[in-house]
């Protein structure tokens, strides 16, 4: 019980640490502090709180998030290799560690180098991927995961149709990191019109990234109403299904509100964050959705791949259990 609650806290966090970098991109704060890993000169800890003026405010507050973020998940690594007995879990653990190390490095390297573009998207991906990590650790550490006996019947269509979104909504962020740190976001400055037509009559780079990501969105709102359908259509009875189907519609509406009014507000950095930490959200609730859809794929491939498992069916499910014992 206590590493499932855990495990969603550790989420929660990615989160927010999301949204704080956000807020920094978004208020033009990347530089705010110069040094790293200090804080003009001061170790990061310590430096004085009423120093944490105008953008150093944005940037610091950062620098702390992330700091918890990673002991966070360096705890949850070190309870999951003693407390769970999945090693594909275990293995999760490690690398949800690794990278937001990385992550970390990254990081540094933005404000060491200046802020070079390819670095700083390199940056916002990768915070993709750990928050995705952190959900699929939270998600099979879930009740419903754990406790559930018999996983939902194969479905090959939603299963490639799953895959198919998710990998889109995350090409998709990535076209919006480029366009962020590539300060393409009012290349286009009328929504929905580009320039009062359907398809800008003037290009250069930054408005084809801009016009990219609005097609990107377009493809990916497609791809998730046609996920969703199907789930509607063809999966009703099954609630662990229907839920984020539902979910992934809320969020895209939300997301493309919040979308066009970052570009009518001329990029307000809270709509902008904002922005940012929901595309998290649609792309860690397809995955989600995936998981759940693979789930008696998933099943068959790792029991067949964890001999001692499959000979104790009850370990299968004795990851929370062993983290409740902990």
């Amino acid at each position: 019980m206590a590493l499932r609650l855990y495990t969603k806290l550790v989420a929660l966090s990615t989160a927010v640490l999301i949204f704080a970098g956000g807020l920094v991109t978004s208020t033009g704060s990347g530089l705010s502090v110069p040094d790293w890993p200090n804080t003009y000169g001061w170790n990061m800890f310590l430096f004085p709180l009423d120093k944490m003026v105008g953008g150093i405010r944005y940037e610091h507050s950062h620098r702390l998030i992330a700091s918890t973020v990673g002991f966070l998940i360096l705890v949850l690594a070190v309870w999951l290799w003693r407390a769970e007995t999945r090693p594909w879990v275990r293995r999760l653990g490690y690398i949800a560690l690794a990278a937001v190390i990385t992550q970390g490095v990254l990081g540094g390297i933005t404000v060491l180098w200046y802020l070079p573009d390819p670095i700083s998207i390199a940056h916002a991906s990768l915070a993709q991927i750990v928050f995705c990590l952190t959900i699929a650790i939270a998600l099979f550490n879930s009740r419903r995961w754990t406790d559930s006996q018999q996983p939902p019947p194969g479905d090959p269509l939603l299963e490639k149709l799953t895959v198919a979104t998710t990998a889109w909504i995350y090409v998709q962020i990535l076209i919006g990191a480029t366009m962020r740190h590539t300060d393409a976001g009012l290349a286009i400055p009328d929504f929905p019109l580009a320039f009062g037509h359907l398809i800008p009559p003037a290009w250069d780079a930054k408005i084809a990234i801009h016009f990219a990501h609005r097609v990107g969105a377009l493809v990916a709102s497609g791809l998730i109403m046609a996920a969703a359908g199907h789930v509607f259509y063809h999966h009703r009875p099954q609630r662990e299904l229907v839920r984020p189907a539902i979910l992934l519609l809320v969020l895209l509406a939300a997301q493309i509100t919040l979308g066009a009014f970052t570009i009518l507000t001329a990029k307000h950095y809270i709509i902008n964050s904002l922005h940012v930490v929901t595309g998290a959200s649609v792309l860690a609730t397809s995955l989600v959705l995936t998981l759940r859809t693979h789930r008696a794929r998933l099943t068959t491939a790792l029991r067949s791949a964890s001999p001692s498992t499959a000979a104790h069916p009850e370990m299968a499910h004795g990851g929370a259990k062993a983290g409740a014992r902990a």
